[in-house]
């Protein structure tokens, strides 16, 4: 049995994919999650490098040092809260979140982030909001204030002011120019 770490795998059509690139190969999957996949044999050093190709050509990167692998199960799960965090009425706070999902003390995982991502999990987080609202917005189904409730910020002034600051455009300008291109996706942040 081998475990896999993966970059780039953000949401289900990515575990879709990354188990159909698997199959095609020829590799059975015992269980597959975000950022993770485990294969029922063991695979050596040829072997991974055939998975590895696969997978770049799919925009999936295999993870082989285990510094990035932690950093990328903190991406993960980091991800995983902005969901949550948009479903959940009282939603507990990130530090909360990561040490129930990752059985690391905060602290511990904040410096490791900042050292290995070079950046804070806060920061990283409100760029991920922050496309995530951009995103919001392109669809044209929310208020700003809607957005704003649904990502707990205090007020839409609040959200607006960081919008301005991260994107360094105003939501009204933004929304005036929505294109594709004004948008990145959330595992390219």
């Amino acid at each position: 049995m081998t475990t896999l770490q993966i970059k780039n795998m953000v949401c289900d059509r990515c575990i879709m994919t990354v188990q159909q690139v698997l199959k095609d190969l020829g590799y059975e999957v015992e269980s597959i999650a975000l950022g993770k996949v485990v294969i029922t044999e063991d695979v050596g050093f040829e072997d991974l490098e055939k998975i590895s190709e696969a997978l770049v050509g799919k925009g999936f990167e295999l993870i082989k040092k285990n510094d990035k692998a932690l950093l990328e199960q903190i991406k993960v799960q980091l991800l995983d809260y902005l969901k949550h965090l948009e479903n959940s009425e009282d939603p507990e706070k990130v530090s909360t979140f990561l040490e129930e999902n990752m059985q690391y003390n905060y602290s511990y995982l904040s410096n490791y982030f900042s050292d290995y991502g070079g950046v804070t999990i806060e920061k990283y987080l409100i760029n991920l909001k922050i496309e995530r609202v951009k995103e919001l917005l392109s669809y044209d189904e929310l208020t700003l204030s809607e957005i704003a409730w649904k990502f707990n910020y205090s007020s839409v002034q609040y959200l607006s002011n960081q919008f301005k600051k991260v994107t360094g455009e105003t939501v009204s300008s933004f929304r005036s120019h929505i294109d594709e291109n004004s948008r990145q996706s959330l595992d390219a942040v």
